[in-house]
């Protein structure tokens, strides 16, 4: 399984804000320069993730971004749901049936979706709050990435 990138960079934007001291504003320019990552697509991703009510967006000149829940209500599974297109593995898991000739007879969509089911069983047994367990130690990667700009 390969999460997209604006599943992965959705999960990178919350752990940011997870190493933020409560309260404090974020911008999507710090982000997208500590990450990489373009800020157009940052902004799309942001504006995702507040509609999920995962982040909270402050307008204006004093405006930026922080967390909306505390990262132990934030669960990782429930994320990746919202964040993937589809979940589709191979052509067999097309709904129009015409994705594969074999899929009526053979036993691989059952197979990977047994897979998938146990993937997200596993990102759903964890939060962001889990993730966040080395803080202080991502705290100083973002904190030496952000004094190299």
């Amino acid at each position: 399984m390969r999460l997209t990138s604006f599943t992965e960079y959705s999960l990178r934007v919350l752990l940011y804000l997870g190493t933020r001291q409560e309260g404090k504003l974020s911008s999507i320019k710090e982000i997208s320069s500590i990450y990489q990552i373009s800020p157009n697509h940052l902004s799309k991703i942001v504006y995702e993730l507040g509609k999920l009510g995962l982040i909270q967006t402050i307008r204006g000149r004093n405006g930026g971004i922080r967390l909306a829940r505390s990262p132990d209500e934030i669960n990782i599974g429930w994320v990746v749901r919202q964040t993937e297109e589809d979940f589709h593995q191979a052509a067999c898991f097309d709904e129009s049936g015409e994705g594969c000739v074999i899929s009526s007879a053979c036993k691989l969509k059952s197979v990977l979706s047994k897979a998938l089911h146990a993937y997200l069983h596993v990102l759903d047994s964890y939060t962001l709050g889990d993730l966040l367990i080395n803080q202080n130690a991502l705290q100083i990667i973002f904190d030496q990435s952000s004094e190299k700009e």
